[in-house]
């Protein structure tokens, strides 16, 4: 009897030493003044995992960003990092810092979103910390056990972590953006100091593209157009139709190869990944490459002339006709 209860206190023990240690670091995409939406939804991730979440945010004159963070319910601390080193937020810089504050605090799991920033940052980091990044997770079984898609979406797997540190990208349009202002009041605080200036590259400028219609991947629809257009000109129509619906336009790979449009409308396995309420595919045939990008959207509007593309395939609404004369039939009856 003795050394039964013996051994459910020393299981008890192992249990509670595992909960108290299990903490998370959330690395914050922002440009610097508000966050990036998936930051939001890699917080829901972070919370789902248990345990302390710490946020770190780099950059420059990031205040309003930390602070809007602080509010947020569920983060234990803000920890800011300002820097001209940080402009351009180039994984080179960012990387040392993010290792600096593992040495200190010694973090069970590191996340990111699985946007372009940190894509190019975890492998960088886990690579420095000798561990196997995740990327792109969809669900969260355990804090050891992870959910991704494989082969463009068409298989699940299911992973068990071993690593002491997991290095985690979160694909954004799987969890529900957590609440900014939840009556959090997380303390800010500095991160760790240092020089982390990189001689490995040097940022020089961006250039954005100004738009008054929706961000792609927040936008609660989405009208995309493929090859089927033809040409740059003619997604003019689609253009049309998006400011109807206050939507965003987005574009398939073969569009976007074709020159059409620029490459940051592209929505697929290579380019964005998109889940919005409405996604209309105009003239887009349905490559698995495409799919793998917008099948997770609410309801999804197929446009093709083609019966037997494989886009109807997963469609909610399918329409056999000529785009030339369909959409702009739509847009008018809008």
């Amino acid at each position: 009897m003795f050394a039964t209860c013996a051994k459910t206190l020393r299981n008890h023990s192992k249990l509670s030493s595992l909960c108290r240690y299990e903490s998370t670091l959330v690395i914050a995409e922002h440009n610097n003044e508000s966050l990036a939406a998936i930051t939001q939804a890699t917080l829901t991730a972070a919370k789902k995992i248990g345990g302390d979440i710490t946020v770190l945010v780099a950059g420059t004159k990031c205040g309003p960003a930390a602070s809007a963070l602080s509010k947020a319910n569920g983060i234990n601390r803000v920890l800011v990092a300002e820097s001209d080193a940080f402009k351009g937020f180039t994984p080179e810089s960012l990387t040392p810092l993010i290792l600096q504050t593992q040495k200190q605090f010694n973090f069970s799991h590191i996340l990111a979103g699985a946007s372009a920033f940190g894509k190019a940052l975890l492998p960088r980091v886990a690579a420095k910390l000798d561990v196997s990044p995740v990327s792109d997770i969809i669900n969260i079984k355990s804090p050891d056990t992870f959910v991704r898609t494989i082969y463009a979406g068409n298989a699940v797997q299911t992973i068990k972590v071993k690593d002491n540190i997991k290095v985690l990208t979160v694909r954004g349009t799987s969890f529900e953006p957590m609440a900014l202002e939840s009556g959090g009041n997380a303390a800010i605080e500095q991160a760790p100091a240092g020089d982390y200036k990189s001689d490995l590259i040097e940022f020089v400028k961006q250039e954005l593209s100004k738009s008054d219609r929706p961000e792609l991947t927040s936008a609660k629809a989405v009208v995309s157009g493929g090859r089927g257009l033809k040409s740059g000109e003619n997604f003019k129509l689609l253009y049309a139709l998006a400011d109807k619906l206050n939507a965003a336009v987005g574009a398939s790979r073969a569009a976007v190869d074709a020159g059409y449009v620029p490459n940051d409308l592209q929505v697929g396995q290579t380019g964005k990944i998109v889940a919005p309420e409405l996604y209309i595919a105009v003239g887009i045939s349905g490559a698995i490459q495409h799919l793998a990008g917008m099948k997770d959207s609410k309801t999804i509007v197929a446009i093709n002339k083609d019966p037997e593309a494989p886009i109807f395939q997963v469609a909610d609404h399918g329409l056999v006709a000529d785009l030339f004369k369909a959409v702009p039939e739509l847009t008018e009856k809008l």
